[in-house]
């Protein structure tokens, strides 16, 4: 793609980077896999999800605990240790290297669908396709949260971006649908983005063209038959043993609060800051107080957020809401299901979900950057909508590492990423035929600009002036930050979606 790397010399390098990145912090998340490899691999699968040695339970769907168990069965080889449950916290160098890899290998998934998307887009934008694909496969969300943080969801956003460019072409229709059930059986956080399949498929494939009221009954049975066969592997078993409660309580604890944490860049973490303000106001402005609320630091990681003066908000509210956000675009899908329409449909149920959702995670804006970012070079108003979110979306994950050894890799290396993409983005977009709105534009100069000037106050200079004084505001100013960019680039997104 002339002065543009291929995909294979991109995943090469970034390789050679993540085996350098073998020794660098790693979460509580890599304990977390290391626990499911000796879980699968030393139980029986009836008693997969009722072991409890560890907090971190096996708590994925069980297309997941099969990719777990593969894995074990070669990290036999490495090291056994391992694979025993009662050795909590075990971190050999042989351990360490191992999941590592397997993460690294586990993303040739992710390289085979952007070389499906390239090599499906239209001669006209592949040039444009290819550069969204390197920006996908050289991501900085994926470098931190998978080979830093440790997370698997390069393989698993490769399932989706298979499925998506399946879904391209009429004959792959009925597989895109069934390769989208095994990944809600692999991760179930992608239930976010399934009203979107449904209402396209629905139009697309199970209705007749000519009229939404015929439908084609041979296709219905087609994509039952097969989503019924899809699940029917992967819970069938748990089903036969009597175990779905218990499997459903796994991976669906609201017992869990509504904020994941301060940085999560969603509309409760504001509702969640606004209610603390509102707590040092409320003498002067006669606001009633709840005493048991006041102290609840709201973090939402054990429990239930409570709230000391604004109403409290229940996970029902928060999935009324984040379907009202997701049914203006599921109408505009289902009357009009092209693919472009239906990936812009995809990333509005991803912020819907992300902004309004129950518990959500930080990590969860992949969810709507990697769609995005499909669609985002498709003209400059996709563009203007598309940059405050890969800034703000990046900057949000800074949080996860909190180490000083970190701290160059995930500034250099996300700033560098904003520059080179943000610009090689900028130059090879084509102009809109519609007309662009200004004050998106200016909003979008103006939140970039603030981007790194945020990111040295937060990471050095409050640490040089305060000490370990006030020590959650850089996390509240990232929060903040993020939280705008992520809500405006989704205000953005509405505009261009509905006047395109």
């Amino acid at each position: 793609m002339n002065s543009f790397p291929t995909l294979t010399q991109a995943a090469v390098l970034s390789g050679a980077l993540k085996v350098l990145l073998w020794p660098a912090y790693k979460s509580t998340d890599f304990e977390v896999h290391r626990n499911w490899l000796a879980i699968t691999h030393s139980l029986p699968i009836k008693e997969w999800y009722y072991e409890k040695t560890s907090e971190w339970t096996l708590d994925y769907p069980p297309f997941f605990a099969y990719f777990e168990w593969i894995l074990s069965q070669a990290a036999r080889f490495a090291d056994r240790g391992m694979l025993i449950v009662e050795n909590l916290g075990y971190d050999s160098w042989q351990t360490i290297y191992f999941q590592r890899a397997t993460v690294i290998l586990s993303e040739l998934v992710l390289l085979y669908s952007l070389y499906l998307f390239v090599a499906w887009s239209p001669p006209s934008s592949r040039k444009a396709s290819h550069v969204a694909a390197l920006s996908i496969l050289l991501s900085p969300g994926l470098l931190v949260i998978d080979h830093i943080h440790f997370q698997y969801n390069g393989a698993m956003y490769g399932v989706l971006i298979i499925s998506i460019v399946l879904a391209r072409q009429k004959r792959g229709l009925l597989a895109s649908g069934l390769v989208f059930a095994a990944l809600l059986c692999m991760k179930h956080i992608y239930l976010y983005l399934a009203p979107a399949y449904f209402a396209f498929l629905l139009r697309a494939y199970c209705l007749s063209k000519s009229s939404i009221f015929v439908p084609n009954f041979v296709n219905c049975i087609k994509l039952g038959v097969g989503i019924v066969a899809v699940f029917g592997v992967a819970f069938g078993p748990f089903a036969t043993w009597g175990q779905m409660d218990q499997l459903l309580s796994r991976l669906f604890p609201f017992s869990r609060g509504l904020c994941h944490a301060y940085w999560a860049p969603n509309v409760w973490a504001m509702y969640s800051f606004t209610d603390r303000v509102l707590i040092h106001l409320a003498p002067y402005l006669k606001l009633p107080l709840k005493e048991e609320a006041l102290a609840s630091v709201t973090r939402g990681l054990v429990g239930d957020t409570a709230f000391a003066v604004l109403p409290e908000v229940t996970p029902r509210m928060t999935f009324a809401l984040t379907l009202a956000a997701q049914v203006p675009a599921l109408i505009k899908v289902f009357l009009q299901p092209s693919w472009d329409i239906f990936v812009g449909c995809l990333t509005l149920c991803g912020y819907a979900s992300f902004l309004f959702g129950w518990h959500v995670h930080e990590k969860a804006v992949l969810l709507v950057i990697i769609p995005f970012s499909l669609l985002a070079l498709k003209d400059r108003r996709y563009l203007g909508a598309f940059r405050p979110l890969a800034v703000s979306g990046h900057v949000s994950l800074f949080p996860l590492l909190f180490t000083a050894q970190e701290f160059p890799i995930k500034t250099v290396y996300t700033v560098f990423w904003l520059i080179l993409f943000l610009l090689a983005f900028d130059r090879i977009t084509p102009a809109s035929s519609s007309t662009r709105f200004f004050l998106l534009d200016r909003f979008t100069v103006l939140y970039i600009t603030v981007a790194i000037p945020l990111i040295v106050y937060c990471s050095l200079v409050h640490g040089l002036v305060f000490g370990a004084k006030l020590e959650f505001l850089p996390l509240m100013f990232i929060s903040s930050y993020s939280a705008i960019g992520v809500f405006g680039s989704w205000l953005g997104f509405l505009v261009v979606y509905f006047t395109s």
